[in-house]
């Protein structure tokens, strides 16, 4: 198979691979790799998606994130807190209720990350069909 790369021409306003280039390279070193990871992980993004709707307590979202285990749930819900995109509240009743939420910050990432997601469903049969 060819595959042809045109060249592109050089706009006033600049990509966004030209704004995470260092000399000409994406550092192994830049803080984004380290949001990404966390963002784009296979549960971090199913945990996003189901938090983009509202808040939900834990066993709604094991319910909902079909396959998750209880340790990657809590993991990837206290990276995701850490991160500043989810909040946790905790409310002292008996038994203790705890709710998720995508903070301020989380629902902008939302926003952003849908339509991939999307389009991920939309094309997932075809894509892993080829492979």
């Amino acid at each position: 198979m060819t595959v042809s790369i045109e060249a592109r021409t050089t706009t006033a306003t600049p990509s966004v691979l030209q704004d995470l280039l260092t000399d000409g390279v994406l550092p192994a070193a830049c803080p984004s790799r380290v949001v990404l990871d966390h963002v784009t992980s296979k549960w971090g993004v199913l945990v996003l998606v189901a938090l983009s709707e509202g808040t939900r307590r834990w066993g709604e979202l094991r319910r909902v994130v079909e396959g998750i285990s209880e340790k990657m749930l809590a993991s990837t819900l206290r990276t995701l807190e850490a991160d500043g995109l989810v909040l946790r509240e905790a409310t002292p009743s008996i038994p203790p209720r705890v709710d998720y939420s995508l903070t301020p910050l989380g629902r902008e990432l939302a926003a952003h990350l849908l339509p991939l997601v999307s389009w991920v469903a939309a094309h997932a049969d075809a894509i892993v069909r080829r492979g």
